[in-house]
């Protein structure tokens, strides 16, 4: 782990070794950041949030407690996760059957907002300040909401 003591690790937390983590960052209880990920500046991570291997959060990236973020994920600066929401990465998972070899990626651009509860089914892309409501389950790439930003509402 790349730790010059200018983050925040609640002490349950587990940080893997191989996590670029840099400064201004908040791990609450019982969070697991795993090896080769990188967390940009002034993060917070809720707690019982799993960041898998080679995971990429932007700067000022905000993930609420229960939310499980897998290998192939990318997210940009300024997004937001909502409670338990979570992120697929591949298409058809079996039991017996290993697929690492077939992860898929996801990419949440700069801005987005994801609901509580949603499902991203990997290789959909979440498009800059899109809004995604709590439960949704997104099959298909979300297309930029630029109205949202500017008003700060939907209408």
């Amino acid at each position: 782990m790349d730790t010059n003591k200018t983050f925040f690790a609640h002490e349950p937390a587990v940080i893997d070794d191989g996590c670029k983590i840099v400064k201004g960052i908040k791990i609450w209880h019982f969070s697991h950041i795993m090896s080769n990920c990188t967390i940009g500046d002034g993060c917070n991570i809720g707690q019982n949030v799993v960041v898998s291997s080679q995971v990429v959060l932007g700067n000022n990236v905000k993930v609420q407690n229960n939310v499980s973020i897998y290998r192939g994920v990318i997210c940009e600066d300024d997004v937001f996760l909502g409670p338990s929401m979570v992120f697929t990465n591949v298409i058809n998972p079996r039991s017996a059957i290993k697929r690492q070899n077939e992860y898929l990626s996801t990419v949440v651009k700069k801005g987005a907002s994801i609901g509580a509860n949603a499902t991203i089914i990997c290789s959909n892309n979440i498009r800059e300040y899109a809004f995604i409501g709590a439960g949704a389950v997104v099959t298909i790439e979300v297309q930029p909401c630029w109205k949202s930003i500017k008003t700060n509402r939907l209408d």
